[in-house]
C-alpha cells in the first residue's frame, strides 16, 4: 500500500513517499522568530541529499524582521558575520499533504548547530526535553480567532488598510446563519485541516464582523505547535486563493475585541496518568498543578515578550475586552490570565489566556510550559485564586504585566529564570528582535498623533 504522510517517520520513508508520488520537487520550510514560514521548492535529488545530511539556509531569516528588513545589533548574525548559511535538517515526521497543490508534499525543517540556540522550534523542543527529564509528557491545544475580509493583498494596500470590508457584517457570535450561508468555505477549511494533519475540533463565528474561531485538537506539545503554525500560514493561503484575506493581528480595530490565541496545557507522567488531577484536592488540583500555575503566574511578566511579540499585542491587553491585564488565575474565570479548568483526569488543564492570535506558537508554548515547569521545580505557590471580575480588583504590583513591547523585552533580558529555561543566546537574540520591532514603530507618525496635535499644539 502507498505510504500516507502521517506514516512517514524516517528518512527512508520520506524518500519512499516521494518516489511513490513521482514528485520532481518537494516544498520545505522553516518557521522564523515571528512564525513566518520561510521555504522553497527543492528538487528530488537535493531533497534526498538534504534528508541525509541537512542543507544550508541563509541565516538572514534569523536576522531580519517580518518585512525583510535587517535587524541591527544581533550577536548571532548581521553584516559582521556576512550572513552565511545556517545548517538545517528536514524532519521526516512532519510530512504533510498539500491539498491545494494536487499531489504535493511539504516538510518542516529546523535549524541545527549554533542556530539551534535561537531557533523557535528548537527552543520549544529544549523546554520539552526538560519536561521529559522531570518525568512529564506535555499535551497542548491552541485556538485562534481571526478576522476574514472581502479584500485582496492589492486592495488592502490601495486602501492603506482603512475602510476594509469584512467577509460578513454585524455581530453574529456562534451564528448558524453565517456558517450555513458560508458552508462551502467552512467545509474547505475543515477539509484542508484534516488533509494537512491539523484537525479542527471546533469552528464557529465569534463576536464581530467576519471573525471566526478555530480550536485545534489536542496532541503532544511539539506537534501542537507545528499544527498551530501551519494553520496560521495555510489559513491565509486558503483565504487568498478564494479572494479573501485572513488576519491574525492581536487587535485590528478598537471597535472590536482582540483576537485570542489561547493555549491549553496538561501533563502526563511516564505511566500515562494525569499529573494535574488529584480528586482528593480542592477542584482536583494536584500539588504539581498548583506549582505549575504558580510558575506561570510568577514568570508571566518576565516572559511576556515571547508570548506577545508585536507592538500591536499590547493594544489588546485592556480591561473589558476579553483579554487579561494582570498575571492572575482563577477557576473557570475568563477575566484572568490563567483559567484553570477542573474536570476529570482526562480534561483537567490550564488555559493560558494571555496569548493572542499574533503569537509565535513555538515561543508562546515554550514560555507557557517552561514557566510552569519552573514552578514545579521550585515549588512556587500561586497567589490566591481570583473569584469574580478580575478587572475590577486591585492586584499586587508584581502581577502587573509590561505595557509595551519595549518593556517586555527589557523584562525578558533581565530574567534569570528565562535564561535558565531558554538559554542566554535565545534571550539576547529574541529581546534584540523585539527591541527592533519597537524602534521601527517609533519611526512612524500615527493618524492619532496627527489628528490630536497637528492644529492645536
Amino acid at each position: 500500500m502507498p505510504l500516507k504522510p502521517e506514516q512517514v517517520k524516517t528518512v527512508a520513508q520520506a524518500k519512499k513517499i516521494v518516489e511513490e508520488r513521482g514528485l520532481t520537487h518537494i516544498k520545505v520550510g522553516v518557521f522564523d522568530g515571528d512564525a513566518i514560514l520561510r521555504g522553497k521548492y527543492m528538487s528530488k535529488a537535493k531533497f534526498f541529499s538534504a534528508l541525509e545530511g541537512g542543507f544550508g539556509f541563509c541565516d538572514v531569516v534569523l536576522g531580519w524582521d517580518n518585512q525583510d528588513q535587517l535587524i541591527d545589533g544581533l550577536n548571532y548574525t548581521g553584516w559582521h558575520t556576512a550572513y552565511p548559511d545556517a545548517w538545517a535538517r528536514i524532519l521526516p515526521e512532519t510530512c504533510r499533504d498539500l491539498p491545494m497543490e494536487d499531489n504535493g508534499l511539504f516538510f518542516i525543517c529546523e535549524f541545527v548547530n549554533k542556530a539551534e540556540e535561537i531557533c523557535a522550534r528548537g527552543t520549544l523542543r529544549r523546554v520539552l526535553d526538560r519536561a521529559a527529564k522531570m518525568g512529564f509528557d506535555v499535551y497542548s491545544a491552541l485556538e485562534f480567532e481571526f478576522f476574514m475580509f472581502d479584500e485582496t493583498p492589492e486592495s488592502v494596500r490601495e486602501k492603506n488598510y482603512k475602510n476594509l470590508t469584512p467577509m460578513t457584517p454585524g455581530w453574529f457570535g456562534y451564528s448558524v446563519i453565517r456558517n450555513s450561508v458560508w458552508s462551502e468555505l467552512y467545509q474547505d477549511i475543515l477539509d484542508m485541516c484534516e488533509k494537512m494533519r491539523m484537525p479542527i475540533e471546533g469552528l464557529h463565528t465569534e463576536t464581530g464582523p467576519g471573525v471566526l474561531e478555530a480550536a485545534l485538537g489536542v496532541c503532544s506539545a511539539l506537534e501542537a505547535a507545528d499544527r498551530a503554525a501551519l494553520f496560521k500560514t495555510f489559513m491565509k493561503v486558503l483565504a487568498q486563493r478564494r479572494g479573501l484575506m485572513a488576519t491574525f493581528m492581536a487587535k485590528w480595530s478598537n471597535s472590536y475585541p482582540g483576537q485570542s490565541g489561547h493555549i491549553h496545557i496538561s501533563l502526563k507522567g511516564k505511566d500515562g496518568k494525569a499529573v494535574f488531577h488529584d480528586p482528593k484536592k480542592p477542584h482536583n488540583i494536584s500539588d504539581k498543578m498548583r506549582w505549575f500555575i504558580g510558575g506561570q503566574q510568577t514568570l508571566m511578566p518576565e516572559v511576556l515578550g515571547m508570548v506577545s511579540p508585536t507592538v500591536n499585542s499590547y493594544s489588546r491587553l485592556i480591561p473589558g475586552f476579553w483579554a487579561p491585564t494582570n498575571a492572575t488565575w482563577g477557576i473557570e474565570n475568563r477575566t484572568c490570565a490563567l483559567r484553570v479548568i477542573p474536570g476529570s483526569e482526562k480534561s483537567q488543564r490550564v488555559e493560558y489566556r494571555i496569548a493572542a492570535a499574533d503569537c509565535n506558537p513555538y515561543l508562546a508554548l515554550a514560555a507557557a510550559i517552561g514557566s510552569g515547569l519552573y514552578g514545579i521545580e521550585h515549588k512556587i505557590e500561586p497567589q490566591a485564586a481570583i473569584v469574580g471580575n478580575s478587572y475590577e480588583m486591585k492586584h499586587p504590583a508584581k502581577l502587573d504585566l509590561p505595557q509595551t513591547l519595549w518593556e517586555a523585552a527589557q523584562r525578558l533580558r533581565k530574567s534569570k529564570a528565562a535564561r535558565d529555561l531558554f538559554g542566554d543566546a535565545f534571550v539576547e537574540h529574541h529581546a534584540g528582535t523585539r527591541e527592533h520591532e519597537e524602534r521601527e514603530f517609533r519611526k512612524h507618525i500615527t493618524d492619532w498623533e496627527l489628528s490630536r496635535y497637528f492644529e492645536i499644539i
